[in-house]
C-alpha cells in the first residue's frame, strides 16, 4: 500500500503538514505586545498562552502517538488536523482572553504530528536495510524539523504583515485557520496509511495520570509567588505535592500494565535518560523565552528604559535570525553527528545556546548583537531539535515509533511548560502592581536562568552513550 504512494507525494505532504504545525506554533509572537492592550492583560499573564498550548501538548501527545501505533498514522493524523483546525477558528474569533486561551489549548494538538508523521516515514523504510533505514529516517527528521521552523518563520512574517497592513488588531489571528485548512486539504489522500499495526489498546489510566500529575505540578510552578499563591500557600504546596504524588502513582501504574501509555522501563538505559534530560534543558530555554524576547522586542526603550522598539512586522523579521540559524542546524546535524559523533554534537548543541543566550544578556541594548546572540542559539537549538528527535526514535523497535518520537515530543513540551512557567514567576515578581510590563531585571534574571540551565544540557550530555544493538530491542520489552 505505501508503495503506490510516490516518495516525492510523501515528503511534500509531510513539509505541508509541518510547515502547518510551524505557522501555529509561530504566528503569535509578533502580535504579543500588542494583546496586552488589546485584551488588557499583561505581559506575565500572556505566558499563561504558552503554559496552557504546551500542558494540552503533554495531554495530547501520548495519546495521538500510540493511537497512530494502533489504528493507523494517517487516521489519526487526519482527526489531529481537524482539532488543530477547531481551535485555529476559536483563536480567529477571539476577542477576549478566555477564548484565545482555549483555542491555543485545542491548538496544542499540533505535537502529535511529528510523532504521526515520524510513524509513516518509518512505516515507509520496513523492507530496507538497517543502515540505509536509519540514514533515511535521519533525513526525513532533518527534513521534517527544517519545515518546522520555515513555517514558524512563515508565521512569523505572515502575522506581522497582516498586522501591519489590516487595521483590526485580531486580522493576523487567523492566519493559522488558513494554514491549517490547507494542510488539510492537501494531505487527506496523499499522505500513504501504514500496513503494519502491532495491536493493543490505549492506555487510558495512564494517560490520565499522567496529565493530571503535570498539569498540577505547572499550575503550582507557574503561580507560585504571585498574590493567592505564595510559596508557601496550602493551594501552592498542594499543587506542587500532589502533582509529584500523583506523577509516582503514575509511575507505578505503567510499571504494572501489560501495555503502558509510556514504557517507563525505557529509562533504565542511560542513552535515553541523557536524551530525556538533554531535551527538557533545550526546551526550558526554547519555549521559556519565547513570549519573554517577543515583548522585549516590542516594549520602547523611551517608556520603559529598555526594549528595541519593534512594530509587530518588524519583530517578525527580527525573529527571523534566530529561526534561519535553527533550521540551519538542523540540516547540518545529521553530517556534523557522522563527523565528530552524536554525543559531540549534543554539547555542542548546548554550548551554542549557552553563548547565544550569554551575548543576549550582555549585549541586549544594542539590537545588532541581540539579533545575533538569538541566532548563535538558534544554531544550537537546531543541532538539538534533530539529534535528540532522531535518536528517541532510534531507541525503539520500529512497531512503537510513534510513541518513541511521541515520548520526545512529551519531553519538548515538559520542558517548555517549565521554562514557560519559570519565566511567568519571573515575570510576575518583576511586575510593579497595576504596570503591564516588567523591568528589565525580569530579562535579565530568565537570561541568567537560561545561560546556567544551557551549560548544564551540555554536562548531562556527555552521559550519552551510542546504544548497541540488542539495547534498543530491549527497550520494547
Amino acid at each position: 500500500m505505501n508503495r503506490a504512494t510516490p516518495a516525492t507525494a510523501v515528503i511534500a505532504s509531510v513539509v505541508l503538514v509541518e510547515l502547518s504545525s510551524g505557522i501555529t506554533q509561530g504566528f503569535l509572537s509578533p502580535l504579543l505586545r500588542g494583546l496586552t492592550d488589546t485584551l488588557g492583560v499583561s505581559a506575565a499573564d500572556l505566558n499563561w498562552i504558552s503554559v496552557a498550548n504546551l500542558l494540552a501538548s503533554v495531554a495530547f501527545t501520548p495519546v495521538l502517538s500510540r493511537m497512530g501505533d494502533l489504528h493507523g498514522h494517517r487516521r489519526v493524523l487526519r482527526w489531529n488536523l481537524l482539532i488543530v483546525l477547531l481551535g485555529s477558528l476559536l483563536v480567529g474569533v477571539s476577542r477576549d482572553f478566555g477564548t484565545l486561551l482555549a483555542g491555543q489549548i485545542l491548538q496544542g494538538a499540533f505535537a502529535g504530528f511529528f510523532p504521526l508523521l515520524v510513524g509513516i516515514l518509518r512505516n515507509r523504510n520496513r523492507d530496507r536495510s538497517g543502515e540505509d533505514a536509519e540514514a533515511e529516517s535521519r533525513r526525513g527528521i532533518s527534513v521534517m524539523v527544517a519545515a518546522l521552523v520555515a513555517g514558524m518563520a512563515f508565521g512569523l512574517v505572515a502575522s506581522g504583515f497582516v498586522a501591519r497592513t489590516v487595521d483590526s488588531p485580531t486580522a493576523a489571528l487567523w492566519v493559522p485557520a488558513v494554514a491549517t485548512s490547507l494542510a488539510l486539504a492537501a494531505t487527506w489522500r496523499l499522505l500513504p496509511e501504514s500496513d503494519h499495526r502491532p495491536g493493543g489498546r490505549v492506555d487510558w489510566a495512564g494517560g490520565i495520570l499522567l496529565c493530571l500529575g503535570l498539569t498540577a505540578v505547572m499550575l503550582g510552578l507557574g503561580l507560585g509567588g504571585t498574590p493567592g499563591w505564595e510559596w508557601t500557600s496550602p493551594r501552592t504546596l498542594g499543587c506542587l505535592g500532589g502533582g509529584v504524588l500523583v506523577t509516582a502513582l503514575w509511575v507505578r501504574v505503567e510499571l504494572r500494565t501489560a501495555e503502558p501509555m509510556i514504557d517507563v522501563r525505557m529509562f533504565r538505559h542511560r542513552g535515553v535518560v541523557a536524551v530525556s534530560l538533554v531535551t527538557l534543558t533545550f526546551t526550558f530555554c526554547m519555549f521559556g523565552l519565547m513570549v519573554a524576547h517577543a515583548v522585549f522586542m516590542g516594549t520602547s526603550r523611551a517608556e520603559e528604559g529598555y526594549g528595541l522598539g519593534l512594530d509587530p512586522f518588524a519583530i517578525a523579521l527580527a525573529t527571523l535570525p534566530n529561526l534561519l540559524a535553527l533550521t540551519l542546524g538542523a540540516l547540518l546535524a545529521p553530517a556534523v553527528a557522522a563527523a565528530v559523533t552524536d554525543r559531540l554534537t549534543l554539547v555542542a548543541g548546548s554550548l551554542l545556546m549557552a553563548a547565544g543566550y550569554a551575548t543576549v544578556l550582555a549585549f541586549h541594548a544594542d539590537q545588532a548583537l541581540f539579533l545575533a546572540g538569538t541566532a548563535v542559539a538558534g544554531l544550537g537549538t537546531g543541532f538539538l531539535q534533530h539529534s535528540t528527535r532522531t535518536l528517541a526514535v532510534e531507541c525503539v523497535p520500529r512497531d512503537r515509533t510513534s510513541v518513541g518520537s511521541g515520548i520526545n515530543e512529551l519531553l519538548i513540551n515538559i520542558g517548555g511548560s517549565l521554562g514557560a512557567a519559570a519565566v511567568l514567576t519571573v515575570f510576575a515578581a518583576h511586575t510593579p502592581a497595576g504596570r503591564t510590563l516588567p523591568g528589565l531585571s525580569a530579562y535579565t534574571v530568565s537570561w541568567t536562568v537560561c545561560v546556567l540551565v544551557s551549560l548544564a544540557g551540555a554536562a548531562l550530555a556527555l552521559l550519552y552513550r551510542t546504544p548497541k544493538a540488542d539495547d534498543t530491542a530491549e527497550t520494547g520489552r
